[in-house]
């Protein structure tokens, strides 16, 4: 069996988001879409990933596999065997260590048969009840066949006395909190629901005729050349069959509040959001850095692939040259990264290489997306210094991140974030760089084209991991003794961390 996926040493410094989620129905073959879709998308999972299709004649197929799409689902004996006009499928992403050891059975989609046909659901968020609700569940005899929070909602869905799946599915969801973004098949239906503060990403799209699509980011619907209709809203459930969609809001009135972090980094930057392109976001957040930290320096360089976009912003807006300073090793495979303690003492340098002839002797302005626990950033500071550069300047395209997210995002503990621990100066100092600055969070909400910054009367993002205002408290979280901002100016950071 493959083994899970080793995050690389400088992964390892990233905030990632845990998953991505695709589902089709009106096409021959939707297994092959999906798999396509999830090529897509592996940037927002590359551990595992499963898909889950039906057929009039054979039923409910699945297949769940470690490793990448293109490794497992471009394989035509393993596709013959998930035949049908709907399937649904799901990347996920998990760091090293405990995570890492994950069992198959905690690869989504998963799948429960009911009374009236069975159902699969893959699931992109996080649910901050979940403890409770696992426990409570377990208590009234259910039985969990994985240790992911995303089960909850299927043996929820068992317990529930409606007749059909859609309104199972309703009354299962009422009862979580967090952030999701569900896909779900039945025998004849495809279903997408957003929970009421629109936290993850998910959008609708045609294709043909009579087929239809539900994916985690736009981008996934180009590489099967499918039509973008609409991000669903949140709050709103789509029931897909025969053509036609059902709309239902099965929470009540809502008011968004979407992942600000999909715009930084985590959403692929071909894709669209809110009707921006996710590209043209990130290059005016360089503008607003250029505006707010001007430095004087010779050549502004990313941090690729992720601080292209800022960089090429900020040297628009600044004048200052911009130009590849650093080369990202596109060709190193899973395979080469854990060979001896040599190699992996090497860390960045396996995915970096710094460009000598065009650092020598400038002072170069390092654009980044962010700076999570802040040891890739003197890495590559140390890189270009032995390269001869004369000045290192940092910008970062997001605020400083100093709280963890609970709504689907891999972060570190807090006692684990730099921006947690130290002041500006002090990460600077620590970091080893002649400056250092951060986008902030009003320059951030300008970049997304909230013009009036994030203070102003317009719908509001999430901006937890910057602000510390969890829009939804961690319950989970709470009950291991996480301290939220309004509880612990008065406590070291050392106490914040949910252990």
């Amino acid at each position: 069996m493959m083994q899970p996926f080793l995050a690389h040493p400088f992964d390892s410094d990233r905030l990632h988001e845990e998953c991505g989620v695709f589902g089709v129905i009106g096409v021959t073959d939707a297994a092959n879409f999906v798999a396509l879709g999830l090529h897509a998308l592996q940037h927002r999972g590359q551990e595992a990933g499963g898909i889950v299709a039906h057929d009039a004649e054979q039923g409910f197929n699945s297949a769940h596999r470690f490793g990448y799409v293109r490794d497992n689902f471009t394989k035509q004996s393993l596709m013959e065997t998930l035949p049908g006009s709907l399937a649904i499928g799901h990347v996920r992403y998990s760091t090293a260590g405990t995570k890492a050891a994950t069992a198959i059975r905690d690869v989504q989609p998963f799948f429960g048969e009911f009374a009236m046909g069975g159902c699969a659901l893959a699931h992109n968020g996080n649910i901050t009840n979940a403890m409770a609700l696992r426990r409570e569940l377990i208590e009234r005899g259910s039985i969990f066949q994985s240790s992911s929070d995303s089960e909850c909602i299927i043996h929820l869905m068992a317990r529930s006395i409606q007749r059909n799946i859609p309104e199972r599915m309703k009354d299962a969801l009422r009862r979580v909190e967090g952030a999701f973004s569900v896909i779900a098949m039945t025998r004849t239906k495809l279903i997408g629901v957003r929970d009421p503060l629109g936290v993850r990403p998910l959008v609708l799209g045609r294709i043909g005729d009579e087929g239809f699509v539900l994916a985690s980011e736009t981008c996934a619907l180009d590489i099967i050349g499918a039509e973008f209709l609409r991000e669903i809203e949140p709050g709103e459930m789509v029931v897909i069959s025969k053509g036609e969609i059902e709309s239902s809001r099965p929470f009540g009135p809502s008011t968004g509040r979407f992942c600000i972090f999909e715009h930084v980094y985590f959403s692929r930057p071909d894709s669209i959001i809110g009707g921006r392109s996710v590209y043209e976001t990130r290059r005016q957040i360089g503008v607003e850095l250029a505006r707010e930290a001007p430095v004087e320096a010779d050549l502004v360089c990313p941090v690729p692939d992720s601080g292209t976009p800022a960089a090429i912003g900020y040297a628009h807006e600044s004048g200052i040259p911009f130009g590849m300073g650093i080369i990202r090793n596109q060709y190193m495979g899973r395979t080469f990264i854990e060979p001896t303690e040599q190699i992996r003492n090497m860390g960045v340098r396996l995915k970096l290489n710094v460009n000598r002839a065009l650092v020598k002797g400038k002072r170069v302005v390092l654009v980044d997306d962010s700076v999570v626990r802040g040891t890739t950033s003197r890495k590559i500071k140390d890189m270009i210094l032995d390269a001869g550069a004369a000045e290192v300047h940092f910008r970062i395209a997001s605020p400083p991140t100093a709280w963890p997210c609970f709504y689907g995002v891999d972060t570190p503990d807090r006692e684990k974030l730099l921006a947690a621990q130290m002041s500006e100066e002090e990460m600077r100092e620590w970091i080893g760089v002649d400056s250092l600055a951060f986008v902030s969070l009003d320059g951030l909400y300008r970049a997304v084209g909230e013009a009036r910054g994030r203070n102003s009367a317009c719908p509001q993002y999430c901006d937890a991991c910057f602000s510390g205002e969890y829009p939804v408290a961690p319950f989970d979280q709470l009950e291991r003794g996480f301290r939220m901002k309004s509880d612990c100016a008065a406590h070291p950071v050392t106490d914040h961390a949910a252990e």
